[in-house]
């Protein structure tokens, strides 16, 4: 702490407008540069009094800040040096990674941190990447306890706060080994996610398919749609109707009333695509194939 102090103490002889921030401010000064300590003082320097090179120096060792983020608790201070800085095998409660998006100008960091906190049981860390996005770490007690649904939070927060947001719910981890690696692409792998469906939550496990076809190489992907639809690649009405009933489980009863048909009219479309391919959708090792196929299908696109 002395030594934060005497940091402080230097840096306000040679950036004369310098102020330490404090939540009970009434006012947040204008046209101000923020940072953050290692000690979790929040600074700031008029924007005047800063060259782009003092910017650049200030940023090797303090962290830049948005003064509108909520100052770090310790139990998120804990959690941000668990995913940056360290990458050990310690056992920790049972915990996931929930990455978040907020439409930009809808919510306030403190606002959405208030909102969010009345969905659970105990206080969550939040991990701030900027003002419209960050990551929740939901922690359990054990894995008996339920995990909460996100579903639930979006539909409330529209409906009382008129809030569109995102989430990409990680997966369950009970330890601290590889984390620090995940968490440096989780935010990628996010937006990469989102890309792939228009759903508002998405977990990791459906993506993860997904991140698979990404990394294989487009002729490999056109030999296997050519090899798999042939001529009735062009067919959409067929392409939704194989997705629908690989989506329900194989289950006929299920996606013929996801598809508003009947379900003759769905067996016929089956043994349509049997006779044309050799390929039986109903048959699990077979449905694989056909579903890596359309994924591959909506990559090409």
């Amino acid at each position: 702490m002395k030594r934060s102090f005497s940091m402080l103490k230097e840096l306000k002889k040679i950036f004369s407008t310098l102020v330490i921030y404090q939540n009970n401010h009434a006012e947040i000064p204008e046209n101000y540069q923020w940072f953050i300590t290692s000690n979790q003082d929040i600074i700031g320097i008029d924007t005047q009094e800063l060259s782009s090179r003092d910017t650049a120096l200030l940023s090797t060792f303090l962290s830049p800040y948005s003064i509108t983020i909520p100052k770090p608790t310790s139990q998120e201070q804990l959690w941000k040096s668990r995913l940056q800085e360290n990458d050990n095998a310690e056992v920790v409660s049972p915990f996931r990674l929930v990455y978040f998006k907020i439409t930009e100008n809808q919510m306030k960091p403190l606002q959405f941190k208030e909102a969010i906190q009345d969905f659970y049981a105990k206080s969550v860390p939040i991990i701030w990447e900027n003002q419209y996005e960050g990551i929740i770490i939901e922690e359990l007690s054990d894995l008996s306890e339920e995990f909460i649904s996100y579903e639930q939070i979006i539909n409330t927060l529209m409906s009382d706060l008129y809030v569109n947001i995102r989430f990409y719910v990680g997966p369950i981890l009970d330890n601290l080994t590889h984390v620090k690696q995940l968490y440096a692409t989780f935010i990628t792998n996010s937006e990469q996610a989102f890309s792939y469906f228009e759903k508002p939550v998405i977990t990791y496990m459906d993506a993860i398919i997904h991140g698979f076809i990404d990394r294989v190489d487009t002729p490999f992907r056109d030999e296997v749609i050519m090899v798999i639809f042939k001529d009735l690649v062009t067919d959409k009405d067929l392409l939704h109707t194989l997705q629908t009933f690989i989506q329900s489980n194989l289950n006929t009863s299920v996606a013929a009333k996801a598809l508003h048909m009947h379900r003759n009219s769905l067996q016929y479309r089956l043994d349509k695509f049997r006779e044309r391919t050799g390929i039986d959708i109903r048959q699990f090792d077979q449905a694989i194939i056909v579903y890596l196929g359309l994924l591959s299908i909506m990559h090409r696109d």
